[in-house]
């Protein structure tokens, strides 16, 4: 950059960031109610101050200058004056560098003092004090870019909703420990798309990978202190920087983009977890780091007629206040960059429930949820919720508007509880297996909305969870204390690690059960990383700290057994998902005579071939339940896939009802090795297994 002028230009108020235009850079900030807002300029290592001018415009509530012959790789931060009235929800402070909401890269990192808080921590005012230090040595700076990138050769899979299978996975947990990928890009948006991970998601069938939080995020203060640190990611510090720990080079920046295009060239989506519900600066006693220092009370949600105090819906401090143009510009136009400038095909929405929540209460036509529906840009991704927060009424599975998708959680807790044994489960196991239409079939909704899952980053892994009764988290320094206690989970016979041979199949064998049910239900099955082949964090069901090989995926137990042939049976299952529309059926069933000639597009049977009657559905006992579903072929003939599930202790022989008349075995979860066999018309299921069977019948004979 050439001398530097004695003051900023106009400028203009759009777009907010800082915009590199080729002569110079344009700087736009929104406070609705600072008094002065200064723009800091630094040195390329972000060390050092070198420059400090006010924004000499403010136009609509956003601030904003233009700095002639800047260019990309200028370092800088904000300052804001105004009120420091905490009881007025105001917390100005100019002595607190601010990191710009709209940077799109930063240099350094945040070194925790007390010279990040606007009051002094150890005063006696608490927040109500006026902290005097300047907290820009502690500070990580943002810096101007200039982005370029070819997108013109992408093409997105846009894989329809019915035949999508989900791989939630960990940047750096995925490939930390994938010795395939060369050392330096392992856990790095580089190794993301290496040609191993590619293989292994085709063979298992995922057709998206869905990433836990990559923006940039801050490592929890209290975390370090006890030697762990934030694993997990939801404590975002800026929400259009990806989290510069997960570059392989610090001088590449592009690494993120060339994964999103090699998994796009191998028919893969890329869904990112977003968190968009609250900020790292924590509660009114947290650190003052970008959105409180610019205008606490436009950007949070304050506690009415006491707004010193933030609303805490989250169960994190603080909440975003998604009721305010502004604040949902800002997430809007997060989510617009990260489709546009990195190819995103979906968002997982964490706490999806705060992003619709107003005065009223949860509100499905939120102001929110419609900027992204009538979107042109985001309306057509892929978009999904996490349908509860812990604020009042804070579940809401199922009441979200058309265009959502919803982490199901009655589906995981439904499996769980009927695999391991309750009682009084069949019915709504039918109903999660139908696609949870009680749920989701309102307003045109399809069975996709609901995303059915067994596990997820949030939880045990599926071996855990027939493998431990309680959670051990000890690693995580909260004397066991943090984490779920009620799991749905069974150890067979002993907690943890055993010897015992018949523990160990029936553990196996439930597993293959429940992963057999998952890829036979209708809706959308979603993996946890590593399910596939037995990964386990020894009973810890609360990871979010666990930086190491706890929470890391294990590839050598794909090397060996009992993970290689996990995988094979998970990679069959896939198979036959894709091969067979009735698992992946696009409209719900309701048992209607759909293919006709005496077969409905769903029937529910018991093990004698007996169609249930509504006393069936009540018996507590009940553990055998057969799921047909039918649809009929170009061909004309009439197709149908039976799911046959054995909850008991055990084998049961099952009858297979007519007027189907060639049967085909096409996996039991008891015998993962047997290939396909012909059937006559009946067929014993062993106790904890699942089975498919398919039938056709001929409507011209």
């Amino acid at each position: 950059m050439s001398q530097l002028p004695d003051r900023l230009e106009g400028g203009s108020p759009y777009p907010l960031g800082a915009s590199f235009d080729g002569l110079g850079v344009n700087f736009a900030v929104f406070s609705a109610h600072a008094d002065k807002i200064e723009l800091c300029l630094f040195d390329t290592a972000g060390k050092r101050e070198i420059a400090k001018f006010a924004l000499p415009e403010c136009t609509d509530e956003v601030w904003h200058g233009y700095l002639p012959n800047a260019r990309p790789g200028t370092v800088y931060g904000f300052r804001a004056h105004g009120p420091y009235a905490p009881n007025e929800g105001h917390r100005f402070n100019p002595n607190k560098l601010l990191l710009d909401p709209y940077a799109r890269r930063m240099v350094g990192k945040i070194r925790w003092n007390d010279a990040l808080h606007g009051y002094p921590v150890r005063g006696r005012q608490k927040d109500l004090g006026f902290d005097h230090r300047d907290s820009a040595q502690a500070m990580p700076k943002a810096v101007v870019t200039h982005e370029i990138f070819d997108w013109s050769q992408d093409r997105r899979p846009n894989t329809p909703w019915s035949k999508t299978v989900i791989y939630e996975a960990h940047v750096k947990g995925l490939t930390k420990l994938l010795e395939d990928v060369p050392a330096n890009e392992r856990g790095t948006f580089a190794g993301l798309a290496h040609p191993r991970v590619v293989e292994h998601l085709h063979t298992i069938g995922v057709t998206a990978i869905e990433l836990m939080p990559i923006h940039a995020y801050t490592q929890d203060r209290y975390l370090q202190e006890k030697g762990l640190s934030n694993y997990w990611g939801y404590n975002t510090l800026n929400f259009f920087t990806p989290e510069p720990s997960y570059f392989a080079s610090a001088d590449i920046h592009d690494e993120l983009r060339v994964a999103v295009r090699r998994l796009h060239g191998a028919g893969i989506e890329v869904i990112l977890d977003v968190v968009y519900n609250h900020s790292c600066e924590g509660s009114e006693l947290g650190p003052t780091l970008s959105w409180r220092g610019l205008d606490n009370a436009t950007y949070y949600s304050l506690l009415p007629g006491n707004p010193r105090y933030c609303v805490n819906d989250t169960g994190t401090g603080n909440t975003f206040n998604l009721g305010h143009a502004r604040v949902i510009q800002m997430v809007a136009d997060s989510l617009r960059y990260w489709a546009t400038s990195f190819g995103i095909d979906g968002f997982r929405f964490d706490l999806g429930l705060t992003l619709g929540r107003t005065p009223q209460g949860f509100d499905p036509n939120a102001a929110f949820f419609d900027v992204l529906r009538q979107d042109p840009v985001l309306g057509r991704l892929k978009l999904i919720t996490e349908p509860w927060d812990v604020g009042m009424g804070g579940y809401q599975l199922g009441n979200f508007p058309p265009g959502f998708a919803e982490w199901n959680d009655k589906y995981r807790d439904t499996v769980r509880s009927y695999w391991r044994g309750d009682s009084s489960t069949r019915g709504d196991l039918a109903a999660r297996l139908s696609g949870s239409a009680d749920l989701f079939d309102r307003r045109s909704r399809r069975p996709w909305a609901s995303v059915n899952f067994l596990t997820s980053h949030d939880g045990y892994t599926l071996a855990d969870t027939v493998a431990y009764e309680q959670r051990h988290n000890e690693a995580n320094g909260e004397d066991n204390r943090d984490g779920h206690d009620n799991n749905h989970s069974r150890n067979w016979g002993a907690e943890g690690p055993t010897e015992d041979e018949g523990i160990i199949e029936t553990r196996a064998r439930v597993q293959r059960a429940m992963l057999t049910t998952l890829f036979a239900s209708l809706g959308t099955p979603m993996l946890t990383g590593g399910d596939e082949f037995g990964r386990t964090q020894h009973g810890n069901n609360n990871g979010y700290c666990q930086d190491n090989e706890i929470s890391w995926l294990d590839w050598k137990l794909l090397d060996s057994e009992p993970g290689a042939s996990l995988n094979a049976f998970v990679a069959k299952l896939a198979k036959l998902r894709a091969r067979f529309s009735v698992l992946h059926a696009a409209t719900f069933l309701y048992g209607q005579d759909s293919p006709g000639h005496g077969v409905n597009d769903v029937e529910w049977w018991d093990e004698r071939g007996v169609q249930l009657a509504p006393e069936d559905w009540q018996n507590p006992e009940g553990r055998a339940l057969s799921m047909r579903r039918a649809i009929q072929r170009e061909d004309g003939r009439v197709e149908a896939v039976n799911l046959l599930v054995n909850g008991g202790d055990t084998a049961i022989k099952f009858a297979l009802p007519g007027p189907f008349n060639e049967r085909l075995l096409l996996i039991d979860s008891a015998r993962p090795d047997s290939p396909e066999e012909p059937l006559e018309d009946e067929y014993e299921l062993a106790a904890h297994s699942a089975a498919l069977i398919c039938s056709t019948y001929d409507l011209a004979v």
